[in-house]
């Protein structure tokens, strides 16, 4: 799994002109699924996702996880997290899971976020045209690769 997170100020995803899942302080995650993945990934991810000290504290040091914050978690599908451009300019997106095993993923990872965190997070509909609105908030963007946990 690829996520590439950000500490917002706030954020919301729109479908078919109707806000769909909206946080305010906390963290928007794009999250992609390849077919390699499975649930450790997404255990492993969730962990470090709700531990990630990226918030300031009253000295203005990020010493502070998302959960010590009572912060919000924003989840948004992107299969282009995924993409290969090694070769040429088109990219190529062969590794992104099929919706047969990312959804069931997806899903879990939810539940996953949610368990973690203690309570709901907001989601985008998974495989829809979604439009993300932010506010990005340092601004602080962090990836991460389940397959390469450096």
């Amino acid at each position: 799994m690829k996520v590439v997170l950000q500490r917002v100020l706030t954020a919301n995803v729109i479908v078919n002109d109707q806000i769909v899942g909206a946080i305010k302080n906390g963290i928007l995650v794009f999250v992609g699924i390849e077919d390699a993945d499975t649930n450790d990934d997404l255990i492993w991810l969730s962990n470090k996702i709700i531990n990630l000290r990226i918030f300031d504290d009253n000295n203005k040091v990020p010493n502070l996880s998302v959960k010590e914050i009572d912060g919000e978690i924003l989840l948004v599908s992107q299969f282009t997290l995924q993409a290969s451009t090694k070769k040429g300019n088109r990219p190529s997106y062969i590794k992104a899971a099929k919706a047969e095993i990312a959804i069931p993923l997806y899903e879990k990872f939810i539940l996953q976020l949610e368990n973690d965190l203690s309570k709901k997070i907001g989601t985008g509909i998974f495989g829809a045209d979604m439009k993300v609105n932010l506010i990005n908030d340092g601004p602080i963007t962090i990836m991460i690769d389940t397959k390469n946990k450096e």
